[in-house]
């Protein structure tokens, strides 16, 4: 038995079905595919901005780590110890300090240093010193020699109170009194008397007790270095009216290391000066 064929209306009928159909499988595989990019799309993109806000973090001062910094503290500055002017007495003869001008008079004005020594270096004079004095003149001139090559001789030392009236008198008989007072102590006022003062010449005997000593090269060492020695420079040239006598470039007075450093330091260069102490060309 045959089968009847389908009309044409019937197939028309499935074709469009079939077009319908396949339209519709179609639709639902571009939905998928749109959906899936999408959802792609979107997750690369917070990706990026995740990385893009981590990198910006990173860059962030806020959120970089602190290293760990020490301070590094600031030194505070060691005081310079002052220098103690009370340490020694100015007044007491026996003292090395001790400031002996026209109106500061040595007392007792009879005064004779205990300790009395004859150094082992040329003495023109013969005559003694204190210890310290002598100690320190005995460095001083083996300084200059292997420094400089220079040789050194004592001029004068200690002078004893009746030795000082001898010399004042001999100068004011030959000069007169208002000159005697420029260059030689009235007894019981001159440093020669404590012991603590050296007349200083060169060897070969240049310009000895003379200005023209300053010049020479043993006075130019002397004036440079004695203080490394404790020795001041007394009667400068520029501190008449302030010690009371002229220019004695030969002239050096023991203080010791201590305070002629201190002096050197300060660039102060008289004992009236440093201390305070009255001075002056004229006796009281």
């Amino acid at each position: 038995m045959s089968q009847q064929r389908p009309s044409a209306e019937v197939i028309r009928r499935r074709r469009w079905v079939a077009l319908i159909a396949a339209a519709a499988v179609i639709a639902v595989v571009v939905a998928v595919v749109v959906a899936v990019s999408t959802a792609a799309s979107g997750s690369g993109a917070e990706d990026d901005h995740a990385a893009a806000k981590q990198r910006d973090q990173a860059q962030s001062p806020a959120s970089r780590p602190i290293s760990s910094v020490t301070a590094t503290p600031i030194p505070v500055p060691t005081p310079t110890p002052t220098f103690d002017k009370a340490a020694l007495s100015i007044d007491d003869p026996a003292s090395i300090w001790v400031v002996a001008n026209k109106s500061r008079a040595l007392n007792p004005r009879t005064f004779v240093p205990p300790d009395l020594v004859y150094p082992d270096v040329p003495n023109i004079n013969g005559q003694p010193m204190r210890q310290a004095t002598a100690d320190a003149i005995v460095a001083m001139f083996a300084a200059g020699s292997s420094e400089a090559g220079l040789q050194f001789s004592v001029q004068s030392a200690y002078r004893s109170y009746d030795t000082q009236v001898r010399v004042y008198n001999a100068d004011v008989a030959a000069n007169g009194q208002a000159y005697a007072d420029t260059d030689t102590a009235r007894p019981g006022t001159s440093e020669h008397q404590t012991g603590l003062a050296v007349d200083i010449s060169a060897v070969p005997a240049n310009c000895s007790l003379d200005a023209c000593f300053g010049t020479t090269p043993q006075g130019q060492w002397l004036a440079a270095n004695a203080w490394r020695f404790g020795f001041l420079l007394r009667y400068p040239a520029d501190k008449v009216d302030v010690t009371g006598y002229t220019y004695e470039p030969w002239h050096f007075r023991y203080v010791g290391v201590e305070l002629a450093t201190e002096m050197h330091r300060a660039g102060v260069t008289t004992l009236e000066e440093f201390f305070g102490v009255p001075g002056g060309t004229v006796y009281p």
